[in-house]
């Protein structure tokens, strides 16, 4: 419950970032597509190149502290940016900068966090109740937290209404020091026998062997990187699409992702009661389905200024409603399969491939717009995104029965 309560506030605070971050490239440095692009890809790109080392380190030491190194990072770096624009200090090349240091701290926390929750929640078969108790969490943030930060923008302007995410940090950091459930020791190999040595390289591959030799996170991690591509290069362009051609303000923009949002909340509140009456792999199916084919609806906007908003809060709401549920199933059957042993690298190698989508999708996203024009580039992306329901559709994970248990624990 402590954990909860300080990861609830401090995703709260991130949605503020999350909108302020690029309206102040866009709003105050007048950024192009390319630019608004290279800024999402800075935030996601150091998961490709971090997320595994990290994620040897979290299952070497104790989590909660690295978790407290990471939010406090966090909490210094976003804070420095209203410093920064109040003494007239920041430019667009420092932003930039911020962005990618304070994507480094995010890639340790969510190695470590997710790495941290069976350590809380000792049986598995709570590990479902858990994860959507945390989805809901997030899907409430992301129903209230774009219009807050949309209303602190307008209020504040961008680069001051990051002050609120910076004090959520703090929250967390409080609520993580007042966890006292005690945290194991990682074991310590023997060092007088050579395969006990500790070796970056082979802890890494060991995790990588594990997720890539699993029959059922196989297949997860294959498809995770397009999803993410698909939702972060709609994303960027649809920010500048509503802002540039739709005419859309910073407050109507968080109006669409709080309202659309609603879908997410209600996927994961339902996501348990969905598992418990239909088969876990046809979930999964029609929820990716929905989130591969939610952006569909963006390029077919047209009419009065309420009709174009109605038709993005729904193409949101579809893809954000299949990412409530998708999200309890897919995290849940990554625990209850991996061994505590190679939790951090297992979560290291899905960031890698998800967030190394995401990444790319950001720099993509602002290149094609650049290169087809907004309208067209959107309607290109949302066709490319729908043509995955079928590798979704033949993957093994479709035709799973049931949340399956692992045999061992037993790296």
């Amino acid at each position: 419950m402590k954990f909860w309560t300080g990861e609830t506030l401090s995703l709260f605070g991130s949605q503020v970032t999350n909108l302020a971050l690029p309206l102040t490239a866009v709003l105050v440095f007048h950024a192009t597509s390319t630019e608004v692009g290279l800024l999402r890809f800075l935030q996601l790109v150091p998961y490709l190149g971090l997320a595994m080392v990290f994620g040897v380190w979290v299952d070497r030491a104790r989590r909660k502290r690295v978790m407290l190194l990471a939010n406090g990072a966090r909490m210094v770096l976003i804070g420095l940016i209203p410093l920064l624009s109040t003494a007239h200090l920041l430019t667009l090349p420092a932003l930039l900068a911020l962005a990618c240091a304070i994507g480094v701290f995010s890639v340790l926390f969510d190695v470590s966090w997710m790495s941290f929750v069976p350590t809380l929640v000792r049986h598995r078969d709570r590990y479902l109740e858990a994860n959507q108790k945390l989805g809901t969490t997030s899907s409430a943030a992301e129903v209230a937290g774009p219009g807050l930060a949309g209303a602190l923008v307008g209020a504040l302007t961008a680069p001051i209404a990051l002050i609120a995410d910076a004090a959520s940090y703090l929250v967390s950091l409080a609520t993580l020091l007042w966890i006292r459930t005690p945290e194991p020791r990682p074991e310590r190999p023997d060092p007088t026998r050579a395969q006990g040595r500790r070796h970056l390289g082979r802890e890494m591959r060991e995790g990588l062997r594990w997720v890539f030799g699993d029959k059922v996170l196989r297949p997860l991690a294959f498809i995770a990187p397009f999803c993410n591509f698909s939702m972060v290069t709609i994303w960027t362009m649809f920010l500048l699409y509503a802002v540039r051609v739709q005419g859309l303000t910073a407050t109507q923009v968080g109006v669409v992702f709080s309202a659309s949002s609603l879908g997410g909340l209600l996927g994961a509140a339902l996501s348990r009661w969905l598992i418990d009456r239909f088969r876990l792999g046809i979930l999964y199916a029609v929820a990716m389905s929905a989130i591969f084919t939610g952006p569909l609806l963006i390029p077919l906007a047209t009419g009065s200024k309420a009709t174009v908003i109605g038709f993005f809060v729904l193409s949101f709401f579809i893809s954000y409603l299949g990412l409530g549920v998708a999200n309890v199933v897919m995290v849940s059957l990554r625990q209850a399969l991996t061994p505590t042993a190679l939790m951090g690298r297992m979560n290291a190698a899905f960031r890698t491939v998800l967030f190394g989508g995401g990444s790319l999708g950001g720099l993509g996203g602002g290149l094609i717009a650049g290169a087809l024009g907004l309208r067209t580039g959107i309607t290109v992306l949302a066709v490319a995104s729908a043509a995955m329901v079928v590798p979704v559709l033949l993957s093994p994970v479709s035709r799973l029965r049931q949340l399956p248990q692992r045999t061992t624990d037993e790296s």
